[in-house]
């Protein structure tokens, strides 16, 4: 593949060859409908091309060793920068750093780190909410709790990992949790999932199973 082209990016440069399948499993975290086609993985019209060998100077020879997966749409994203979100997700579960339109990026990196988020299949009501979460509302409709922020916002786009959702749906809402202790936000996140029928997933949309998965991979 040509060098440009990955500098073009979205591309994920990761530090070692990642194995086939579990590239796949981390693909279908974003996307369970995700298939293996070829060497490549397709997930929602988005093409994950086969890891690449590559030189350091993609990343400004900020990794010794470089295996490069580009990701390009082939058709409507679900929704915006679903293809950045790929790339920046799968760099982040395997220690790499991301590509877009040749700048790089650490998604690892605190200073830019978001919080999770839950999606639900139903708009709660804001006491309920409050109450679940044990916080407050502020004069901006932003509840505060012990350590973190939560708001509240209507999706209008449909991220594939929340597909399982979709045929209840009747307003697909993100509970969106903000603070500086990953995984206390990701314990957050799952325990609200549960008591509210939904799904919990990173910044990136892809679903997360446990805490750990917030904290970034040493």
């Amino acid at each position: 593949m040509a060098k440009r082209r990955l500098r073009t990016g979205p591309t994920a440069a990761l530090p070692a060859r990642p194995d086939a399948d579990e590239l796949l499993r981390l693909v279908r975290l974003a996307d369970p409908d995700a298939r293996a086609d070829g060497d490549d993985i397709v997930a929602a019209d988005v093409r994950i091309h086969a890891p690449v060998e590559a030189e350091s100077d993609l990343v400004g020879g900020e990794l010794e060793q470089v295996w490069a997966c580009r990701v390009a749409a082939e058709g409507p994203l679900p929704f915006d920068f679903f293809d950045r979100f790929l790339a920046e997700g799968l760099a982040f579960r395997l220690g790499g750093l991301a590509v877009c339109r040749g700048e790089v990026s650490d998604p690892a990196d605190e200073e830019s780190r978001r919080g999770p988020a839950v999606i639900l299949p139903v708009r709660p009501a804001d006491d309920e909410l409050a109450d679940l979460l044990e916080a407050e509302e502020d004069d901006e409709g932003v509840l505060e709790g012990d350590g973190f922020r939560a708001v509240v916002v209507s999706l209008k786009s449909q991220p594939p990992a929340v597909r399982d959702l979709l045929p209840f749906a009747i307003e697909l809402t993100a509970v969106e949790l903000r603070g500086g202790d990953q995984e206390r936000l990701g314990t957050l996140a799952l325990g609200l999932a549960e008591r509210l029928q939904g799904i919990a997933v990173d910044q990136w949309r892809f679903r997360i199973d446990s805490a750990a998965d917030l904290v970034t991979p040493e």
